[in-house]
């Protein structure tokens, strides 16, 4: 028998499948952010937050969009938990500074150098000997808006890493056009990326691991994993951004 066809809005029966069907999501999630939220947000916290999110998303699901609901919900629901921590004021003004001072060093050593910077030449831009950079890496993954559900750049409103990894419907052609040149340009940022983080973003992303884990298959500390996703993600941010600024 072939599965229900759904519409928007989705009708409450619909919602009510939705939301049943995919909260192993909400365990999932919470087990992916916990590591990148202080102590003071609780795992109730983040599953209370991912509910709210993933009822928001069966509310607003659009199957006409041309994306799967399970990949909507999880936007939905990681939105939710980073609003539900930066509502309890841990998301500092301080430490957004030094995320944003962060990339915008890289941004201007990578083109001042023409490749990727390595974690000395980017300790010394920011006049820090290599411990306090990695200290400093550590801190603002602490954020937990360091991840490729991040929008692209301060200018971009809504558009994030992981939708131009995804394949949504295209709206008009030249939308495609340009989801499709972000897209090659991504793959190309990630491809300079240094083996370590290419594993670490790889294994986080696309294989699911845990950081707990990607650190057992490396044999790294769960400290040096978070400091090397954090650095990867804050290269792809800084170049993504000279290749937006580029195009205006």
């Amino acid at each position: 028998m072939n599965p229900p066809e759904f519409h928007y809005p989705p009708a409450s029966d619909q919602r009510s499948r939705l939301v049943e069907e995919h909260l192993p999501l909400v365990n999932f999630l919470v087990e992916r952010m916990v590591t990148q939220v202080p102590a003071s947000m609780t795992r109730d916290d983040l599953a209370s937050a991912a509910m709210m999110g993933l009822l928001d998303a069966a509310n607003r699901f659009d199957p006409t969009r041309g994306i799967l609901f399970k990949t909507f919900a999880e936007h939905r629901m990681r939105g939710a938990m980073l609003d539900e921590a930066r509502r309890t004021d841990w998301f500092s003004r301080s430490l957004r500074d030094k995320q944003t001072r962060l990339t915008r060093t890289l941004e201007q050593l990578e083109q001042q150098l023409g490749r990727g910077a390595e974690e000395h030449e980017i300790a010394a831009a920011l006049d820090l000997d290599l411990d306090s950079y990695r200290d400093l890496l550590t801190e603002v993954s602490h954020l937990g808006c360091v991840s490729l559900h991040q929008t692209i750049d301060e200018y971009e409103e809504g558009r994030t890493f992981i939708d131009n990894l995804a394949d949504p419907q295209a709206v008009t052609p030249l939308e495609h056009i340009e989801r499709r040149e972000l897209t090659r340009e991504l793959a190309e940022h990630l491809e300079r990326l240094t083996e370590k983080e290419r594993l670490v973003i790889s294994l986080y992303y696309y294989e699911e691991l845990t950081q707990k884990e990607i650190a057992e298959v490396l044999s790294l500390t769960e400290g040096r994993v978070s400091q090397l996703h954090s650095q990867a993600l804050h290269k792809l941010k800084a170049r993504m951004s000279s290749t937006i600024k580029r195009r205006r």
